[in-house]
């Protein structure tokens, strides 16, 4: 396995002096891609002060440090047991029914903008299709979509303190789920499953329809909408979908920093230091894609690193994936008109979660 210390030595050896270290990931909330570029360039590996981590920010660099086994997700972060639990719960039909619940939400949110001629896709279509889906795949009562909606934004707390109010609320549902099992994803999940683990599952899930996938869904339309080209063939080709959204996660991921600490000494890294691995910076490194700046739907290997990194890193990135598709072919279907409003738009300004807060379009 290739290792990080590796990595930054070959890339390091017979380079002349470096220039002085550059500012503060802190200063570059608002345009984080200059820095990047500086970064790449001169500085592969730095430790920003202000930022509290050992900085990393070149594609092979920072897809060796995920893979090096001496740095470990904080707490909090990385795929979880709980993950891995619901990843093998999500497979036949419990697959089938998610699959389902996303084409259906998809299908609703889209329809209630077909009225309209002009609309913002983040507030009326990305932020409730996670929310949508898990609702209608779990098979809850839909009066309390608001109620899962805060649930999916907010969590269930960092130590698990809301657990015991969604397990209060799944109770009665487990009961009846196991009296008259049905075709949902609660029933599936209730078969030979105590409460406890149901109500593991089902915030898990939770934490995978949560604000993340929201913003990658909110980025990739954005990225199709600014291309209306590239959105014309896949609207005749929706088999080229998975490529297109892979492009959207290397070039905006929503996530752009993914943090972990050393275990022991890595290289220059002490143990127990924290590093950024700026997926950002990666995903647009031009020794590893050209012309990396440019969305390309259609890119040979768009090779993401977003997904596989996050809390709930195999659920998310099934779900983000399924809202991308069959989110994407629900609005080319209801929308036929579907394009940018005029007018600008609202940059992000958020230096760790990047994605348009904003997205107005055209419905007509």
């Amino acid at each position: 396995m290739l290792c990080l210390t590796d990595v930054l030595v070959t890339r390091t050896a017979g380079t002349p002096a470096r220039p002085p270290a550059p500012p503060s990931l802190r200063t570059a909330a608002r345009d984080p891609y200059p820095l990047y570029r500086t970064l790449r360039t001169h500085h592969p590996l730095v430790y920003d002060e202000p930022f509290g981590a050992w900085l990393v920010s070149r594609y092979d660099d920072v897809s060796a440090a995920l893979a090096d086994p001496r740095l470990v997700p904080l707490p909090g972060e990385g795929t979880s047991e709980a993950d891995q639990r619901l990843e093998r719960a999500l497979r036949g039909p419990a697959s089938a029914a998610l699959t389902a619940a996303v084409e259906r939400g998809a299908h609703v949110l889209a329809s209630r903008l077909a009225a309209r001629e002009e609309a913002d896709l983040v507030a009326e279509f990305c932020d409730w299709l996670p929310t949508a889906t898990v609702v209608a795949a779990l098979g809850l009562p839909y009066e309390e979509t608001a109620r899962v909606h805060c649930w999916c934004r907010t969590g269930l707390g960092p130590s698990g303190g809301g657990r015991s109010e969604l397990g209060v609320f799944l109770r009665p549902l487990t009961a009846r789920r196991r009296a008259h099992p049905g075709g949902d994803l609660l029933s599936v999940l209730c078969a030979e499953r105590t409460d406890e683990a149901v109500t593991g599952l089902v915030g898990t899930l939770l934490g995978a329809a949560g604000e993340t996938t929201a913003r990658a869904l909110a980025s990739f339309l954005a990225n199709l909408l600014d291309h209306p080209r590239q959105l014309a063939v896949l609207r005749d080709r929706p088999d080229l979908t998975a490529g297109a959204w892979a492009e959207s996660l290397r070039r905006d991921p929503p996530l752009h920093i993914v943090k972990r600490r050393a275990v022991e000494p890595v290289g220059a890294i002490p143990a127990g230091a924290t590093v950024a691995c700026l997926l950002g910076a990666a995903g647009r490194d031009p020794e590893r894609f050209t012309d990396p700046d440019r969305y390309d739907a259609f890119r040979r290997d768009p090779a993401p690193l977003a997904h596989g990194t996050g809390r709930h890193a195999s659920a998310e990135a099934l779900l983000a994936r399924l809202t991308a598709e069959h989110g994407l072919r629900a609005l080319l279907a209801a929308l036929p008109g579907l394009r940018r409003a005029e007018g600008a738009q609202a940059a992000p300004e958020d230096l760790v979660r990047r994605s348009p807060k904003i997205l107005r379009v055209r419905t007509r």
